[in-house]
């Protein structure tokens, strides 16, 4: 569920427990016996998938939590002190016109004017990635899904921002240029 900064609230120690038969207090309980602030996170997440059976989504939302809980991870950060952020939009327009909204220059420039953006790579119609900034600091990674002939969706992850500023920047500069982008195409 999210807040209104956007961030995502941890599940109930009870839904938790329900999904996986520990709560919260028992798996960070189980992580520090195992060491686990000395460990990556790839290597908790496989602990819990191969040694006590936690399904992959459960792993990453225990593993992230447990980061959080003992300070290695800040909300919306990851354990490299790096942030993202998130954002989509449903525009009412074919997935193909909303894709070339991203990768073509001359109509991003209606809507995206002062981005400077290296393109990394396009599957067409479904993802495009580029380095985003003059200094290409940070990533920006974008996807498009078709909802009808007529509606489609982009959702968009802006990684490896320096800090909770810049992100908290970018979420309010992508919520802004999303809107933009859906007046223009829908104009």
């Amino acid at each position: 569920m999210n807040t209104s900064q956007g961030m995502v609230r941890r599940p109930s120690s009870e839904a938790v427990c329900r999904a996986t038969g520990r709560d919260w207090d028992d798996w960070f309980a189980l992580l520090d016996r195992w060491d686990a602030q000395r460990r990556s996170h790839g290597e908790i997440a496989a602990e819990l998938a191969e040694q006590h059976g936690v399904g992959s989504w459960w792993c990453q939302a225990i593993t992230v939590e447990y980061e959080r809980a003992r300070g290695l991870r800040a909300p919306g950060s990851g354990r490299d002190g790096r942030f993202q952020v998130s954002a989509s939009k449903t525009v009412a327009v074919p997935v193909e016109q909303l894709f070339a909204a991203f990768v073509d220059a001359d109509i991003r420039r209606r809507w995206l004017a002062d981005a400077v953006l290296r393109e990394r790579t396009v599957q067409p119609g479904r993802s495009a990635r580029f380095d985003w900034g003059p200094d290409h600091s940070s990533r920006i990674a974008v996807g498009f899904t078709a909802k009808t002939a007529g509606k489609s969706q982009v959702a968009l992850l802006h990684e490896r921002l320096p800090d909770a500023d810049a992100a908290q920047g970018a979420r309010t500069y992508w919520r802004e240029h999303l809107t933009a982008l859906k007046a223009l195409l829908e104009g």
